[in-house]
């Protein structure tokens, strides 16, 4: 029967948790102590009311530093939280089309395809065919053709135009 694992601790080790021998060490304030022995760099730690913790697990020796682990914690957290903030989601707007579309009704899709890519979103055009359609599936090519010399200044081609079954799917991205 096997015994059970401990379960793997999120974030770096600290103080008694950090098994090795000797460790490059680095003090409060940034200054690189040299190597110095576990037991000796944990004293050191708790004199000045600090916690070791190691900083680079996979050099040898170990690279730990002096330092308030709950504030290294939280400041850690911040800066995920920041990161997280920043970042922007790109989403992936639908524009479907019909081989006959009328003028006034592709001015109107195009339109909201350059909102969409201001925006900085994907476009995803769909070229759907019924019916008889099929047989002239030239003329989908065509306003495909027409889409992307329309958009060409905007945006550029991600994916080619490709069939699906009963539509034609290309996808295009903001430049």
């Amino acid at each position: 029967m096997r015994t059970a694992q401990p379960a793997a601790k999120e974030g770096p080790r600290i103080n008694e948790e950090i098994r090795v021998r000797e460790v490059q060490l680095i003090d409060k304030d940034g200054a690189n102590k040299g190597v110095t022995e576990i037991t000796a760099a944990i004293a050191m730690a708790q004199e000045a009311g600090l916690d070791l913790v190691e900083i680079a697990p996979n050099s040898v020796p170990p690279v730990c530093k002096m330092l308030d682990y709950g504030k290294y914690k939280y400041q850690a957290q911040k800066k995920a939280a920041e990161a997280r903030k920043k970042q922007k989601v790109v989403e992936i707007k639908e524009i479907k089309l019909r081989p006959m579309i009328d003028d006034h009704d592709y001015d109107v899709k195009m339109r909201s395809m350059e909102r969409f890519f201001q925006e900085g979103d994907k476009v995803k055009v769909t070229l759907r065919f019924r019916g008889r359609e099929m047989a002239h599936q030239e003329l989908g090519y065509k306003l495909l053709d027409r889409v992307k010399g329309d958009t060409s200044k905007i945006a550029k081609i991600e994916q080619e135009p490709r069939f699906e079954g009963r539509q034609v799917v290309m996808v295009l991205a903001p430049r």
